[in-house]
């Protein structure tokens, strides 16, 4: 009874809970400060959840990675929340602040900053596995052998600061609030956690539509190229759009699925990780980008909604 209650109660709750206390909470005196809370609750419940229904074990277990991942979470999601505090600048410099919709209920404010990031965000990542240059600061995020909620948020931070400023650039320019994008900030890393989570959770055809665990796993298989599928943050609709969506109910994961095939030996300490984009003997070049493999390797990894 517990185990289906936390199954399909868990993404309801960290969403509609966690994303609810957001905008109940974004207008009050400490915002900022609630806020900061109900991520770090977001992690913790995250963590508990993996261990009371995960989809494998051996990835509740660290792989010589905790202490990294930690340095990872507090680095890149301290840089998200605050960039924040350039919201109240960007909207006093430009010119078109009037177009921001502020007589749109604040949940309608939200989503339409969630649709844009999406949007924007997918874009990046796509990019970021076609293009040498992008590639090198995003395999940081491809080097990871096991797949657990703060894979999410285990990036180099040039790349996270990318994806960002493109996915929130728009939303900027337009005006928007402090307070929306606040709220913002607390739904990405919520969806992080939830898109690269443990958790064994289900969520029925939203699974389709939603860029969650069970769709994202495809993301990181190992073999070169197999992984260009899923890119979305918070939607799966971009993917379907640009023909790069794939799924199969019946495909199980390990770790041996998950890394770099062309990069097995990633280094795994956290500076290391930093300066491997910069390395000479990983100076920018398209083979550094994941390449496809032969047809009939292809065809035997591809899931079935792909072949």
């Amino acid at each position: 009874m517990t185990s289906s209650l936390l199954r399909y109660g868990y993404v309801p709750f960290m969403i509609l809970g966690i994303g609810g206390a957001a905008l109940a909470l974004a207008h009050t005196p400490a915002a900022p400060l609630w806020l900061l809370l109900l991520v770090l609750a977001g992690v913790g419940i995250s963590f508990a959840v993996e261990r009371m229904i995960p989809y494998t074990g051996d990835w509740n277990t660290s792989h010589n990675d905790a202490g990294r991942d930690a340095i990872h979470g507090v680095i890149n999601e301290g840089g998200l929340l605050l960039t924040v505090l350039v919201v109240p600048i960007a909207a006093a410099l430009s010119p078109f602040e009037s177009f921001w919709p502020n007589a749109w209920p604040l949940p309608a404010q939200v989503l339409l900053a969630v649709l844009v990031t999406d949007l924007g965000i997918t874009l990046v990542h796509f990019a970021s596995h076609k293009i040498g240059v992008l590639w090198r600061f995003h395999a940081v995020h491809h080097s990871v052998r096991r797949f657990y909620g703060f894979n999410g948020l285990m990036k180099h931070p040039l790349h996270g600061g990318v994806e960002l400023l493109v996915g929130t650039l728009p939303l900027l320019i337009l005006g928007m609030p402090a307070v929306v994008a606040e709220v913002l900030a607390v739904l990405i890393a919520v969806q992080l956690l939830l898109q690269h989570s443990n958790a064994d959770y289900r969520v029925g055809p939203l699974r389709y539509v939603l860029a969650l665990n069970e769709g994202h796993r495809f993301h990181h298989l190992k073999w070169a190229g197999i992984g260009d599928v899923n890119f979305g943050l918070f939607t799966l609709i971009w993917d379907h759009l640009l023909g790069t969506f794939s799924f199969d109910p019946q495909r199980r994961f390990t770790s041996d699925d998950l890394g770099m095939a062309a990069k097995p030996n990633y280094p795994d300490a956290y500076l290391a990780q930093l300066a491997e984009p910069f390395r000479r003997s990983g100076a920018c070049t398209f083979t550094d980008t994941p390449q496809i493999p032969a047809a009939e390797n292809r065809a035997a990894e591809l899931p079935a909604t792909n072949r």
